[in-house]
């Protein structure tokens, strides 16, 4: 949820007509975002999912291949609007425990001068990585994969919706993840509380033509200012503070690992992300899920029986507590 300064932010924001470049506060906020990732300009959209998708479509024609993991949340939560909007084709190869692509598995993927194969556009590479529990890609990392695209006249677009939690984790300026990549989105409406909103970064080149691509998908908005206005709040006062967040998620997994009938991988807790598994054979994960929901302890299960908890602003230690105590009473209980 936002802040009470973000409420405030929304209530007295100074407002224009975007889609004419007239918002004040957009251009505000657009101007933080590319000065934090070191981009000549951005461009603010409804969502991460949208962001991503018009970044795709700035990058490939229709027909052209986009290389990413077959874990990234843009191929396995963003509905195949790659697919289905833009007529770009995904070409999958495995995602590592922590969060990479083998340069050799990228590289191997690149297609060759065939008129029977779709033309390779685009690396995308995620940071945070959400399904591999988390994880940081380092920029070596990333700069390792750019080098590997320039070889071949390649793009890379860095999913970052989860960025700043990098930046936190590894104690370094964000800068040193996004200075090479062609384009860069992050999500104001995760961990830095903004209620809506994600930036895309990029050249100006690149921004003119995601601004047209934007409004082929109705996100050229009005007045969204108040949109903008807690973004800016985020930006300026929410980044430092995800350190709390790591803390209360490592502070939860730990209690976890000490649950009979749970287990956690405690080596995979990188940021505000965790993953544990339901081992017990005693209730099914719907029950779980059922019973930890009537306690006002929401989680999601990612699939057979393992969970992923975030911790957030919101998230106090005590909140850490409670939840702890609730799992472990209930546990104890279809254990007896």
């Amino acid at each position: 949820m936002p802040t009470d300064e973000m409420r405030e932010a929304i209530h007295t924001a100074v407002l224009g007509d975007d889609v004419f470049g007239e918002d004040p506060t957009i251009n505000k906020l657009e101007k933080i975002a590319a000065e934090l990732t070191n981009k000549e300009t951005a461009l603010l959209v409804a969502s991460g999912t949208m962001g991503n998708l018009v970044c795709m479509l700035t990058h490939c024609a229709r027909g052209e291949e986009v290389i990413l993991g077959n874990l990234s949340h843009m191929f396995l939560n963003e509905a195949g609007g790659m697919s289905a909007l833009g007529g770009i084709h995904p070409h999958t190869i495995p995602n590592q425990l922590d969060g990479t692509m083998r340069l050799q598995d990228i590289e191997a993927a690149i297609r060759g001068d065939n008129d029977h194969w779709p033309r390779t556009r685009l690396v995308c590479i995620e940071n945070t990585h959400n399904r591999c529990y988390g994880a940081v890609l380092t920029p070596e990392y990333i700069d390792s994969v750019v080098s590997l695209a320039r070889e071949h006249d390649l793009l890379v677009h860095l999913d970052g919706a989860r960025i700043f939690n990098a930046a936190v984790a590894l104690g370094i300026n964000v800068k040193e993840f996004t200075h090479h990549v062609d384009s860069i989105l992050f999500c104001l409406s995760k961990g830095l509380s903004a209620p809506v909103g994600s930036l895309i970064c990029g050249t100006r080149k690149f921004i003119a033509e995601a601004r047209r691509n934007r409004k082929i998908l109705g996100g050229g908005m009005r007045q969204a200012g108040i949109i903008a206005a807690p973004g800016i709040t985020a930006l300026e006062k929410m980044i430092d503070r995800l350190a709390e967040d790591h803390k209360n998620a490592r502070r939860l997994a730990e209690g976890i690992a000490q649950i009979k009938g749970l287990s956690i991988d405690l080596a995979r807790v990188h940021t505000n992300i965790i993953y544990f598994d339901l081992i017990s054979k005693s209730l099914t994960p719907e029950q779980l899920i059922m019973r930890l929901d009537k306690k006002g302890i929401k989680f999601l299960c990612t699939g057979q029986s393992r969970f992923r908890m975030v911790t957030h602003y919101n998230i106090l230690p005590e909140d850490i507590d409670t939840t702890l105590t609730a799992m472990n009473e209930m546990m104890n209980q279809i254990q007896q």
